[in-house]
């Protein structure tokens, strides 16, 4: 009788275990050789070996679960767990964040960290009572242009073309200042979209023009370098709530453990991705941009933003060292 005991005992105890398991959906649009992917992967290995394998999470990138706007939504009213989205289409529920798509707002990559560590973060909490919880911001990468038509050197170049651009109030007005037609479109309908001539171009980091091949449907592209792009990871309040404050830690942990990861990684390989498109010798790399003329045409949208939050954040931004 105490040896059956035993045995019912141990395999309660086995059930109990495997109840207590969850497994977690993570989405995004990279393609899995990108490096906020490659991010995702890391992240989720952190987090089954910190929960002893009690949380895996399963990932599924190059839109599987929706476009942006879809990821957000998801984790909002909590059919996806978790997410990698853009700090643009996250700021059409936090629009404060918006200050971090303005062009050339950053003086350098440690400036952008610095200022999404801190001021990202605070305003990030302001989307928890939309059911949205920032865990880290991640990398994107710095923005560049291409297109079909020219080269594009100084802002005039960009008169006319129809470029694709993120559902974001400040990037459409960023191209219309710059003389081009602006086309919000998600970016799983972009290669399709580059391929058919629905748009001329388009201004991505060098690993989305890379991993997603806009490079063989692309003539040119411009270092403009004009926008640096977060990546925040997201996680619903819905399934949140649920965690211990154990595991709400081991992943806030592992978010930034994998933030400092994953931002090395981006930086290493954009020469890799300059690499790969050269070598294809489909498309031309405009390196002699004056950087400076568009600095100069998109710092109206600095003024877009002031008018409609005040000029405080822009000068924290600016004044972080």
């Amino acid at each position: 009788m105490r040896f059956l005991i035993i045995i019912l005992a141990l395999v309660f105890s086995h059930c109990n275990a495997s109840a207590a398991e969850l497994t977690l959906r993570l989405g995004h649009i990279a393609e899995e050789d990108n490096p906020y992917a490659m991010g995702a992967e890391y992240f989720a290995n952190l987090v089954q070996k910190k929960t002893n394998g009690q949380i895996s999470i399963k990932i599924y990138p190059s839109g599987a679960l929706g476009n942006q706007g879809d990821l957000i939504q998801g984790i909002s009213n909590g059919t996806i767990d978790l997410a990698l989205t853009s700090c643009a289409v996250l700021a059409n529920y936090i629009p404060e964040l918006s200050v971090f798509e303005l062009p050339f707002i950053f003086r350098d990559r440690s400036h952008a960290h610095k200022a999404l560590d801190s001021i990202g973060m605070r305003f990030s909490r302001k989307g928890e009572s939309k059911g949205i919880i920032t865990l880290a911001f991640w990398e994107n990468g710095i923005r560049q242009m291409t297109n079909n038509i020219r080269p594009i050197i100084k802002p005039s170049d960009m008169e006319g073309l129809k470029m694709r651009v993120m559902e974001q109030q400040i990037c459409i007005a960023m191209m219309r200042l710059l003389g081009a037609k602006p086309i919000p479109m998600p970016i799983t309908e972009l290669y399709t979209a580059l391929k058919n001539g629905i748009v001329d171009g388009q201004e991505n980091p060098l690993a989305h023009i890379a991993t997603k091949h806009y490079y063989e449907v692309q003539k040119y592209v411009s270092l403009t370098s004009h926008t640096y792009t977060a990546e925040p990871l997201l996680i619903s309040k819905h399934i949140w709530d649920k965690l211990t404050q154990e595991q709400q830690l081991i992943l806030i942990n592992a978010a930034n453990e994998t933030r400092d990861w994953q931002r090395n990684l981006c930086l290493a390989k954009e020469q890799e991705y300059l690499k790969i498109i050269r070598d294809s010798k489909q498309c031309n790399i405009i390196e002699n941009v004056d950087i400076d003329a568009f600095r100069k045409v998109t710092q109206k949208t600095w003024e877009i933003y002031s008018i409609v939050f005040g000029d405080k954040t822009l000068q924290e931004v600016h004044e972080l060292r």
